[in-house]
C-alpha cells in the first residue's frame, strides 16, 4: 500500500507571514519526498470557512502551488484533491496539466471533481448550478481533457462546454496521458464517470462498509463499459490522530481542527498506537485500498509526519 499526504496550503504554522507559510508547505513536501512517501496533494479551494481575521486567512492557489512544487521537488508525485471543475475551462486545465507534467518530469496526477462548496463559488462570482448539472458538466469536462491529451486538434460540442480545433502542446510526458483521478462520494453518477474515464478514484473518510459497497459498484460499472476494475488506482483521504498510547492519540485528536469525534476517526480514519494504525492499514488494504492520503489537518506537528512515516514499506 502507498502512503501519501496532503500539504498545508492554509498557513498553519504562521498565517500572518505568507512567505513563511509557503516555505513551511514546501519544506513538508521535501521532507515527505526524503522519507519516501508516494505523493503530495493540494486542495483546490479559493477560500475556506475560518474564524481567523481576514488578513490571516492564507490559502495558496492550487495550480500555481502545484507548478511551484513541481520544481521544489524531484521525485515525489503531485496531485489535486481535487480540481474544482467549475473554476476553469477544462481545455485550459488540460493545457496547465501538460505544462506542469513537463515541469515535474512526469510526476503529475490530475485530480478533478464536480465542486461542492457553494459559498466560495458565489464569493468569487462563479455560477453554482444544482448537483445534477454540475455532474453533467464534469462529464463533458472529462471528454475534453481526454481529447486534449489524445488528439492533435480537440473538437467537442456539448450542452455546456465546447472546443473547436484546440491545440494542446505539450501534452505532458506520461504515456498514454497524464493519469486522471476523479474524486467524489456519489455512487450513481460519479462512480460511473470513474468507470468510464478515470485512471484513479478517491473516496473521503469512508467506513469499511462504504468502501465495500463503492468498490462493488465500481466493479459492476467497469464491467458494463468493458473495463477492468484493477486498471483504476483506488485511493482514500482520511484524518489521523496518533500516539504511542491511546491517551496520547486522544490528546492529538483534540488538536485537529474541525471538532472531529473519536467515533468518526476510529471508523473513518486512522487512530491510536502503532499497532492499532498498522492493523487499520492492513484492513484497508484487504478491502482494496491501494493508497491512503493523510489530511493536512492531521499533520500539525513534525511528530505526526514521523509517526505516519514508520508505516512506509
Amino acid at each position: 500500500m502507498k502512503l501519501s499526504i496532503e500539504l498545508p496550503q492554509d498557513g498553519q504554522k504562521d498565517p500572518s507571514d505568507p512567505c513563511e507559510a509557503y516555505e513551511t508547505m514546501t519544506q513538508i513536501a521535501q521532507e515527505a519526498e526524503r522519507r519516501g512517501f508516494h505523493s503530495i496533494w493540494l486542495l483546490d479551494h479559493v477560500q475556506l470557512p475560518s474564524s481567523l481575521p481576514i488578513r490571516e486567512q492564507i490559502l495558496f492557489e492550487c495550480w500555481m502551488s502545484t507548478a511551484a512544487l513541481a520544481r521544489d521537488t524531484t521525485q515525489i508525485r503531485i496531485g489535486q484533491l481535487v480540481t474544482s471543475n467549475g473554476f476553469r475551462h477544462p481545455a485550459l486545465v488540460a493545457k496547465m496539466a501538460g505544462t506542469v507534467d513537463v515541469l515535474s518530469h512526469g510526476r503529475l496526477t490530475l485530480g478533478i471533481g464536480a465542486g461542492w462548496y457553494e459559498q466560495e463559488y458565489r464569493a468569487y462570482g462563479y455560477a453554482f448550478p444544482g448537483t445534477a448539472t454540475r455532474l453533467r458538466q464534469l462529464r463533458e469536462a472529462l471528454c475534453i481533457l481526454k481529447a486534449m491529451w489524445s488528439e492533435d486538434e480537440a473538437v467537442f460540442e456539448g450542452q455546456y462546454l465546447r472546443v473547436q480545433g484546440a491545440i494542446n502542446q505539450p501534452k505532458g510526458t506520461q504515456k498514454p496521458h497524464i493519469p486522471l483521478l476523479i474524486g467524489g462520494k456519489g455512487e450513481q453518477v460519479t462512480l460511473k464517470l470513474v468507470a468510464r474515464y478515470a485512471d484513479a478514484c478517491n473516496f473521503t473518510h469512508p467506513t469499511q462498509e462504504e468502501l465495500a459497497r463503492k468498490h462493488a459498484l465500481l466493479k459492476r460499472y467497469c464491467e458494463e463499459v468493458g473495463r477492468n476494475e484493477h486498471d483504476i488506482h483506488h485511493t482514500i483521504y482520511v484524518n489521523g490522530a496518533f500516539g504511542e498510547t491511546e491517551a496520547e492519540a486522544s490528546a492529538r485528536l483534540a488538536t485537529i481542527p474541525g471538532n472531529l469525534t473519536l467515533d468518526h476517526i476510529c471508523t473513518r480514519g486512522l487512530f491510536g498506537t502503532p499497532e492499532m494504525v498498522r492493523q487499520r492499514l492492513w484492513e484497508l488494504e484487504q478491502s482494496g485500498v491501494q493508497e491512503v492520503i493523510l489530511s493536512r489537518r492531521s499533520l500539525t506537528s513534525p511528530e505526526a509526519l514521523d509517526f505516519f512515516a514508520q508505516f512506509l514499506s
